[in-house]
């Protein structure tokens, strides 16, 4: 059998405050009528003294006291008395309790029904007692003889407790009024508030509500990405642990305006924006993210749900993968410049002229050795060495000659402990890309930058240099291209911001990403050929050793631009 499912939330509130409402009703009802009450017997008391009062001291009532009939002239006196006073008695009666006056006159000459001992004694007193009119508030009072002060007579004023009932019962219906129409009121003041509590609940109780707060605050904690709300106030109203980590908030986040978390300009303006924003990469110090927005609309803006992706290592394998794609061309291109220099060889060994095609074959496999033991010997380690290697034969595919200058030395191991190789491949594998863009973009514009060492046609050219001292290593790419304008700088290191087009533009965001992350700087400046030099600098964990001055390379000079470093 299937249990009933338990009131809603808003249904037990309403439930309790129905009950509430009309217990404060009941109550405040109760005690008015407590009080109508006790005030309706102070006032019979008041009015009754005041009447026994009034008569006694009458010079009249202690005249007619002395006749030989005092109810022939006390009689009709006491009942005009009576009905001025508006009371329901007023009886006269001598010291033994024997009335002179009644509003029933066939019970004149009987004994008043009362206590009469403290008038005698001169003392005027109330007290309630049931009389033979029923139960009344009355008031009894010594009547004194104005010669000898002696009590010759006592008066009585009394209302009956039904009359007071009855004062009682018409401020009753009043009040019966009145309390109907504030248990109406609150009746209708809640059910409003609980129709409104419903909407907000969905009409979940109070077991349900706790159940998915409970699961709302596990998912929060075990999803990975990052999850922000935003109150329509344009503040964190809710940020879960992926989000804290993403964006480096803090304890005090939530409640703070986005404007003041101190989150990189496109970031903060993708948060705070109007419209939704679906899969777009930003960048903060550390990291690349994937944000999506989308607006919380309930006939007004009400917030927005922001989600926060970390492609981080995703965007580090995506450059490892281009660059692998770049050797892959690299090496395709290199095999047809192989398989060209073969035939020439073989055809020269057709020809018979075997002495020039081992000549020629000799002067191919030492420049292709130079330029690895070049780079071997200048930098030991070997993720360093290898993509130079690899980028060399990219420039080279596009006519860009890539130099390393003579002074460049990096020991195997003599890497910042901050960083990752992965962060150096990144820095100088955008920076040597973005420099031999720069120059053979240059050179295909005609903007090449006069002659070389050796009085030939200008080649667009990059240079690069790497060293470890001073307690630091040196990353430098210089190029031969436009340059970067000095107002553009700051520019330059945003995400999308290029000169190649659309879809470009992230490389260098990458590079200040990865030196922030080792602690280092990144400089630019205007070369002496025009070109843009770039140099970075990254603390090193240890004393590092001095580079030794430069001088030939082992298997001598390389080309024709020895002179100031090898050519690779």
């Amino acid at each position: 059998m299937r249990l009933p499912r338990p009131r809603s939330l808003a249904g037990q509130l309403f439930a309790m405050q129905a009950v509430l409402v009309a217990a404060i009703v009941a109550g405040c009802a109760l005690f008015t009528y407590t009080a109508d009450r006790s005030q309706a017997e102070e006032s019979a008391r008041r009015q009754t003294a005041a009447t026994a009062a009034a008569a006694a001291r009458s010079p009249s009532v202690a005249q007619a006291v002395r006749s030989a009939d005092p109810s022939a002239p006390l009689q009709p006196y006491a009942e005009a008395l009576r009905r001025d006073a508006g009371v329901d008695f007023v009886v006269v009666m001598d010291p033994r309790g024997v009335r002179w006056t009644h509003p029933e006159p066939d019970r004149i000459g009987r004994t008043y029904l009362g206590h009469i001992g403290p008038a005698l004694e001169g003392e005027v007193f109330s007290e309630q007692y049931a009389g033979t009119l029923g139960p009344s508030v009355r008031t009894v009072a010594p009547v004194r003889d104005p010669h000898s002060g002696e009590v010759v007579a006592i008066v009585s004023a009394g209302i009956t407790v039904e009359e007071i009932t009855e004062r009682v019962g018409r401020q009753v219906g009043g009040l019966l009024l009145v309390a109907g129409a504030a248990l109406a009121l609150g009746g209708l003041g809640t059910y409003v508030v609980n129709a409104r509590l419903r909407r907000h609940t969905h009409g979940m109780n109070a077991a349900e509500l706790g159940r998915m707060y409970d699961y709302h605050q596990a998912a929060l904690h075990a999803v990975r990405e990052g999850l922000v709300m935003l109150d329509g106030g344009r503040r964190i109203a809710l940020a879960n642990d992926g989000a804290r980590e993403l964006l480096g908030l803090g304890e005090d986040a939530v409640g703070r305006p986005v404007a003041e978390l101190g989150l990189p300009a496109p970031l903060a303006e993708a948060l705070l924006s109007a419209e939704p924003r679906a899969d777009e990469v930003h960048l903060t110090e550390e990291r690349v993210l994937v944000v999506s927005t989308r607006p919380v609309v309930g006939g007004e803006r009400r917030g927005t749900v922001v989600t926060l992706r970390d492609r981080t290592e995703l965007q580090c394998l995506a450059g490892e993968l281009d660059s692998e794609r770049g050797f892959t061309e690299a090496l395709r291109s290199q095999a047809h410049e192989a398989a060209n220099r073969l035939h020439t060889v073989v055809s020269l060994i057709e020809l018979g002229r075997a002495d020039e095609a081992a000549g020629f074959a000799t002067a191919e496999l030492e420049l292709a050795q130079t330029l690895t033991d070049r780079v071997v010997e200048a930098v030991a380690e070997p993720v360093l060495a290898a993509l130079l290697l690899g980028k060399a034969a990219q420039a080279n595919e596009r006519g860009v000659e890539l130099r390393l200058t003579e002074d460049s030395r990096i020991d195997d191991r003599q890497l910042p402990d901050r960083m990752s190789p992965r962060d150096l491949v990144t820095i100088l594998g955008n920076l040597v890309d973005n420099a031999v863009d720069a120059a053979s973009g240059a050179h295909a514009l005609g903007g090449g930058n006069g002659a070389s060492a050796t009085g030939s046609a200008a080649r667009p050219r990059v240079t690069v240099t790497l060293r470890a001292e001073h307690g630091e290593l040196l990353l430098r790419v210089r190029d031969t291209g436009p340059g970067i304008d000095p107002e553009h700088v700051e520019a330059a290191f945003r995400r999308g911001w290029s000169t190649r087009g659309p879809g470009r533009g992230i490389g260098l965001a990458l590079v200040r990403q990865a030196v922030h992350r080792g602690r280092g700087t990144v400089d630019v400046d205007r070369g002496a050929e025009g070109g843009a030099v770039l140099t970075v600098r990254l603390p090193l964990p240890g004393p590092v050793r001095r580079p030794a001055p430069p001088g030939p390379a082992p298997h001598g000079p390389v080309g024709p631009s020895s002179a100031k470093g090898a050519r690779l």
